[in-house]
């Protein structure tokens, strides 16, 4: 429980300066000036008192228990002052310092000695290297921090990897005129770290959404088994650096080098989370969480009093994938006994500038009534001939119900119309100055609801599996000390996990190849298997559609001519499979998550088109259709334009199959299958590498 941090009943600053500009000041300053309601002890050995407070000469010299100790001084004195903190009791101690893990070896040394101190006396550790904590609760008021933003108390509870960010999207809440629950930003996290701070805030009911900035998980199965838990009873919304980096650059397989910085946002998808690419959007999307249900499908029912908004309205809410439904007869016959004469009764309703109170409450109920609705958005200009607070108040009567999500797009000068801004901020309802923001806004209110609701699937066991055959396999490359293993331990392997492969043999010369070709049926395939060789296509290692040994000679000795020169070449013969749609399946380790499942076009169009997905494995069954339906090709797959499509069955299966041979054996770093040919009856590998 991390109570005595975010709730501690007394505070003392190890390092509080009567410095204005130091950080012991800032911090004692905060507490002072947020109002904190407990206890305050600066730590300082040369001054009788700090801002006015009493200060000690050593934590020693405090009289009362201490919950909570910030940490303020150089990084060599800080184990010392661990020690201290822990032989005086001190429940949590937040180290703003900076100079440990992130700095080298040296500032590593450090980090380990305070954290071994701090477990002696079963101390917690928050930091180091970090702004800390902020409670907004009025019986609390917990300003644990040296940044400059006082928020006023709401709903939203921020947890950030960098403090800069935090401070940022704390900013933008505030400028916003939107309250906050807590905030966090732990810094190097030695100890105490992000996934044990969303768990505890989604056990605190003070929070009703909790907005989070990563930049990397050190532990991600840890980070998705508790978001997994959080994400079960409230919203996470997120976002993550590094989407665009080259994340795998001397990575040899297709797979290695597409899966580039994408795996945060992996994660994110497995457990729930929501996640955002825009810090503005993030933050305004907060706002309709903070204060709305969730809605239960992509309906909305327009109400506006306005033409031209509703029009941009419209097309924001459509591009971001809602639906605005016609409304029923029934509907229409009320309205015309309550609108105005000149009003539109449809999806948008128009009430006409001149609608007062009794017109938008009656637009409204009908609305909170259809079934064919599941939210509602709406426009509300503020014209100075309508009582606009009356009509503020109905908007907020109708949200108490919280029978279905609201937002609106809110246009007026605010400081003329200060009541009715009031009444609507009070009343919980979110407002935004632009149509297409109130849009988004109300899209990721639905994508929630989308994410809670949608089909998990079974990871599928294939059973008749010889897992101690691939394991030899693996096994004995890995002890010749190669990482790519040869076509015909490749081969081998995926012949045992059941993937479907065109006929093959290896050869040791020119003229065991003619020989597999005779054996395995024209017209074959030849190509050169040596580990010095990656890319076989790059450097004219394949030769297709041989139809007789005559050819197959001739294509060995060219081989021989051209490539020998990388050493004694050996040789993969394998049947012909024209036709069909070439595809690509791959798979890349990640450290501490396990396998990254790739799917997408093959052959030469990975490269070109850039068109893959990506999962983590294990894939269920309904991860693995997914995956046949979100690239942009999928038209493709289905069949389109007269063409038939793949039998997707077994491209499903073989997806599955694949990644319950990356999740057996974790030594796999990287593998493809490229192309699998698919036909609207059968699918087969035709090329395929692993690197362990």
């Amino acid at each position: 429980m991390l109570d005595k941090l975010f709730k501690p009943n007394s505070i003392a600053i190890v390092g509080a300066s009567t410095k204005e500009l130091s950080i012991g000041n800032v911090i004692t300053k905060n507490l002072q000036k947020f109002e904190y309601k407990g206890p305050i002890y600066p730590i300082n050995p040369k001054s009788e008192e700090v801002r006015g407070l009493k200060a000690y000469p050593t934590i020693f010299d405090v009289p009362e228990e201490i919950d909570l100790a910030h940490i303020v001084i150089p990084p060599k004195f800080v184990p010392q002052a661990v020690e201290d903190c822990g032989k005086k009791g001190v429940k949590f101690v937040i180290i703003n310092t900076a100079g440990f893990k992130e700095m080298g070896p040296e500032g590593e040394v450090l980090e380990k000695d305070f954290l071994a101190r701090a477990k002696n006396y079963g101390l917690r550790i928050f930091g180091p290297n970090c702004q800390g904590i902020i409670n907004t609760d009025p019986e609390i008021k917990a300003y644990c921090d040296f940044t400059f933003t006082y928020p006023e108390p709401g709903y939203i509870s921020i947890v950030a990897q960098s403090g800069g960010v935090g401070a940022v999207i704390m900013q933008n809440l505030y400028d916003l005129d939107v309250g906050m629950r807590m905030y966090a930003s732990n810094g190097n996290a030695s100890d105490i770290s992000i996934p044990e701070i969303m768990r505890y805030w989604g056990d605190d009911e003070g929070t009703r959404v909790i907005l989070l900035y990563v930049e990397s998980l050190s532990n991600p199965k840890e980070f998705m088994r508790i978001a997994r838990q959080v994400t079960e009873k409230k919203p996470i919304l997120a976002m993550s650096a590094g989407r665009t980096k080259e994340g795998a650059r001397a990575a040899t397989s297709h797979t290695g080098g597409l899966a580039g910085g994408m795996t945060t946002e992996l994660i994110f998808e497995k457990t729930g989370i929501l996640s955002f690419r825009d810090t503005e959007e993030l933050c305004q999307a907060a706002i309709a969480f903070a204060t709305q249900p969730i809605p239960g499908g992509k309906r909305v029912g327009m109400i506006t009093n306005t033409g031209g908004p509703a029009i941009v309205a419209t097309d924001a809410l459509v591009s971001n994938g809602l639906e605005i439904p016609p409304i029923s007869d029934k509907a229409k016959e009320t309205l015309k006994g309550t609108l105005f004469a000149s009003a539109s009764i449809s999806n948008p309703i128009d009430v006409v500038a001149t609608a007062g109170a009794k017109q938008f409450r009656s637009a409204l109920d009908v609305m909170m009534e259809e079934e064919q609705i599941d939210s509602v958005y709406i426009n509300f200009v503020t014209p100075p001939f309508v009582d606009c607070d009356s009509v503020a108040r109905e908007f907020a009567e109708v949200n108490k119900q919280k029978k279905k999500p609201m937002v609106c797009n809110y246009m007026t000068d605010k400081p003329q119309w200060k009541e009715t801004t009031r009444i609507l901020k009070e009343g919980g309802i979110p407002c935004y100055n632009f149509p297409e923001t109130a849009a988004r806004a109300l899209a990721a209110l639905t994508r929630h609801h989308e994410i809670r609701t949608r089909e998990i699937g079974d990871v599928v066991e294939f059973n008749e599996i010889d897992k101690e055959r691939a394991g030899h396999i693996l096994q004995k490359a890995k002890e010749a000390g190669g990482e790519n293993l040869s076509a015909g331990e490749v081969y081998e392997l995926l012949t045992i996990y059941g993937i479907p492969v065109a006929k093959w043999r290896t050869a040791e010369n020119a003229a065991e190849a003619e020989k597999a070709a005779e054996a395995i049926g024209f017209p074959v395939v030849v190509k050169v298997d040596s580990e010095a060789i990656d890319h076989k296509t790059d450097v004219g290692g394949v030769i297709v559609n041989l139809t007789n040994a005559g050819a197959v000679r001739s294509a060995t000795g060219m081989l021989n001519k051209t490539l020998g020169t990388k050493g004694a070449l050996k040789f993969f013969v394998q049947r012909y499979m024209p036709g069909g749609r070439e595809l690509i399946i791959g798979a890349k380790s990640e450290k501490g998550l396990g396998h990254l499942i790739m799917f997408g076009l093959g052959g030469i169009h990975v490269e070109i088109f850039n068109d893959v997905v990506f999962k983590i494995s294990p894939v269920t069954t309904a991860e693995a259709q997914e995956m046949l339906t979100s690239i942009k090709a999928a038209a493709v797959i289905k069949g389109a334009r007269g063409r038939r499509g793949v039998n997707q069955k077994k491209v499903k299966e073989v997806i599955q199959r694949l990644s319950q041979l990356v999740t057996d054996f974790p030594m796999i770093e990287e593998m493809d299958l490229n192309p699998l040919i698919a036909h609207e009856d059968w699918v087969s590998v035709v090329d395929a590498r692993i690197r362990i």
